[in-house]
């Protein structure tokens, strides 16, 4: 059965990255005991731009223990919150998850929104402005989670998938459409009901440009 390996929060920070100052809040760290979900984020968590990070269709994001597995298998041998997660799950595929399911995790319910599109600020959270291109190229971006109706939640909590849209489409295919995005791609992604507005008007654009 799949579940909360942890669940991490952090506040803003100001950090020096090649001479100037940025504020970010990638820093999170795996907390003790219930953690409330409500509105679009978890209690004691934040984000530093909330043009680019939080929101709706970013309020919560998961990355997988597996995922993690392979990372130190390719030498970056972290812990849980190192990529930011709010969520480290343990038991599903997040690539595979698909875009609009429903989990009921403690006593809330999350719905899959979108895959990350990684920023320079994980390359300063790695200490490696590179890392951003091959967290890109590993094929494996986590999910950003909607809240859909709030509660409280906590390591080793279970994840149980207890709404699964027809349409299919994944965290993996939204991502490889930004890779190709070819007209019959595009309409598929179209189709999707839980399709986040920005996506929507990205695809509309490649369609009529």
């Amino acid at each position: 059965m799949a579940s909360l390996v942890s669940v991490n929060v952090g506040a803003q920070r100001d950090v020096e990255w090649f001479g100037r100052t940025v504020r970010t809040a990638i820093w999170k760290a795996p907390v003790d005991g219930r953690v409330a979900v409500r509105g679009v984020n978890l209690d004691g968590d934040d984000q530093a731009d909330r043009r680019v990070h939080g929101g709706p269709d970013k309020a919560v994001y998961a990355y997988a223990a597996e995922d993690y597995a392979w990372w130190a298998e390719q030498g970056e041998d972290v812990g849980p919150g190192t990529f930011g997660e709010n969520l480290t799950t343990e038991g599903l595929d997040l690539g595979a998850a698909v875009l609009g399911e429903r989990w009921r995790v403690g006593t809330a319910v999350l719905e899959v929104a979108q895959p990350r599109e990684p920023c320079f600020k994980l390359g300063i959270r790695m200490g490696a402005a590179a890392f951003k291109d091959r967290f890109a190229a590993a094929d494996r971006p986590g999910a950003y989670l909607r809240i859909i109706e709030d509660g409280d939640i906590g390591a080793g909590d279970s994840v149980e998938i207890v709404d699964r849209p027809d349409h299919g489409r994944t965290i993996l295919d939204l991502l490889h459409t930004t890779a190709e995005p070819t007209p019959e791609a595009l309409h598929s992604m179209l189709e999707v009901p839980s399709l986040p507005e920005g996506w929507r008007a990205w695809a509309k654009r490649h369609l009529d440009g």
